[in-house]
């Protein structure tokens, strides 16, 4: 079965596209308020296919993503009422108790640790807004923390170029259903 397969090719195949760079910066955008894929998924393969432009790349991840982790505070900070129901339907109760309680404790801190987190950055950027965190401390932090995400995996991405790629794809299948077997045993577990 060549399901891994078929999606990394695809997204090769997206990253290579005239428009790539515009679909990076609107992922970017919406993960930071509620689109459930990282933008990594599109930032890797471009980094990889055009190196010389992997920093690139980054930058305009970051730029959208700090844009989108302005709108998701002011949801936060206005609207929460709205979206309190969409965090409990969409799983996210738990990790939003996390970042509150990181937010009590940490302050502004916590937006630079959100870009290294496994909790998604749309939970920390509304719950910023929540605890109404001071908004300029919070953009500049977000943006830092961003960039330094981006940056890192664009250059890890370029470091290792066509060929890199060229060998994940021949790996691609064991590689996507071991994860998919780790994640059914890890449930079996914690269940």
């Amino acid at each position: 079965m060549n399901f891994f397969g078929a999606m990394y090719d695809k997204t090769m195949e997206w990253s290579k596209h005239r428009l790539a760079a515009y679909w990076l910066a609107f992922v970017s955008f919406i993960e930071a308020i509620f689109f459930p894929i990282p933008p990594d998924v599109m930032l890797i393969p471009m980094a990889m296919t055009k190196p010389q432009s992997a920093v690139k790349f980054a930058l305009i991840c970051t730029a959208a993503s700090v844009v989108g982790g302005m709108v998701g505070y002011s949801i936060g900070y206005y609207a929460f009422d709205l979206v309190q129901q969409y965090i409990v339907k969409w799983g996210y109760q738990t990790q939003w108790d996390k970042a509150i309680s990181w937010f009590k404790e940490w302050g502004v801190l916590v937006v630079f640790v959100a870009g290294f987190s496994p909790i998604p950055y749309k939970v920390f950027t509304i719950a910023a807004g929540v605890m109404q965190m001071a908004f300029i401390p919070f953009v500049l932090t977000a943006a830092v923390s961003r960039a330094a995400r981006f940056v890192l995996i664009a250059k890890l991405a370029a470091w290792g170029g066509t060929k890199f790629a060229d060998k994940l794809r021949r790996s691609i299948e064991v590689i996507g259903w071991s994860v998919v077997a780790l994640a059914v045993i890890a449930y079996l577990v914690l269940k």
